[in-house]
């Protein structure tokens, strides 16, 4: 499980870009998403790295990455 600190996502729509971000990496993760703290769970055997670049390339910097639980 990974935990990400995600900006500029505001809205509905953020969520499911970055859902989309996520699971074009790996179409089986679990995400879950907060927006009102920025807050990204990854549920996904991919790299961390990968993950977060996808997100990125689809226009949310991630701030804070980390591998959890």
């Amino acid at each position: 499980m990974y935990q990400l600190q995600v900006e500029n996502m505001t809205c509905g729509h953020c969520v499911s870009a970055v859902t989309k971000a996520v699971q074009s990496v790996d179409p089986q993760a679990q995400v879950q998403i907060e927006l009102e703290e920025k807050s990204v769970r990854v549920g996904s055997d991919k790299a961390l790295d990968a993950i977060s670049a996808a997100i990125a390339e689809a226009g949310y910097p991630v701030s804070k990455s980390a591998s959890v639980g």
